[in-house]
């Protein structure tokens, strides 16, 4: 058994002074724990009857392709503003000092897919809200927000809510 919480490396005053950074490279750098994580995911997505899984740029897009990939199931990258070629939808949310904004291809997700979001991180839950949102634009349902961490403390699973958010680590 590979207990992931030895792997994550705590990084102090990071990206600023006062924030304790939780970096998952270790995690992404042991081929045994990666997949162990992504077998984790897939359990996840499996039993959350998921068609579509939408990854939060950039790190969900590490974690939530092979989740797909192994599920034979469409990967839908979620990106900032301006990097998707095609026609997109877009979504605005509020930060802590300001404003930012989501964009996800038109023809990415359909009505009535069951859609599992899959990122590295929720901290105060902002980007996966507005993820869920973007998500529940298409007429598509949020299965579940799987995270490989949680820092419960910020508040995340309450924004995400009503919808349902499993963490493979908590803080």
């Amino acid at each position: 058994m590979i207990d992931l919480r030895k792997l994550v490396r705590d990084i102090p005053d990071f990206p600023k002074p006062g924030i304790l950074f939780r970096d998952i490279t270790p995690v992404l750098a042991d081929a045994d724990a990666l997949d162990a994580v992504i077998d984790a995911l897939c359990g996840l997505a499996r039993v959350h009857g998921a068609t579509r899984i939408v990854g939060i740029e950039s790190r969900g897009f590490i974690l939530g392709t092979p989740v797909a990939a192994r599920l034979g199931l469409p990967f839908v990258p979620v990106r900032k503003p301006g990097k998707l070629p095609f026609a997109t939808e877009r979504v605005e949310y509020d930060l802590e000092y300001g404003s930012d904004a989501l964009e996800v291809h038109t023809d990415a997700i359909r009505k009535g897919d069951r859609v599992v979001i899959i990122d590295d991180l929720l901290a105060t839950g902002g980007t996966a809200e507005a993820t869920c949102r973007l998500v529940e634009h298409f007429d598509a349902e949020v299965a579940s927000v799987l995270v490989m961490i949680e820092l419960c403390d910020l508040g995340g699973a309450r924004r995400v809510a009503p919808r349902q958010v499993y963490s493979l680590l908590k803080y």
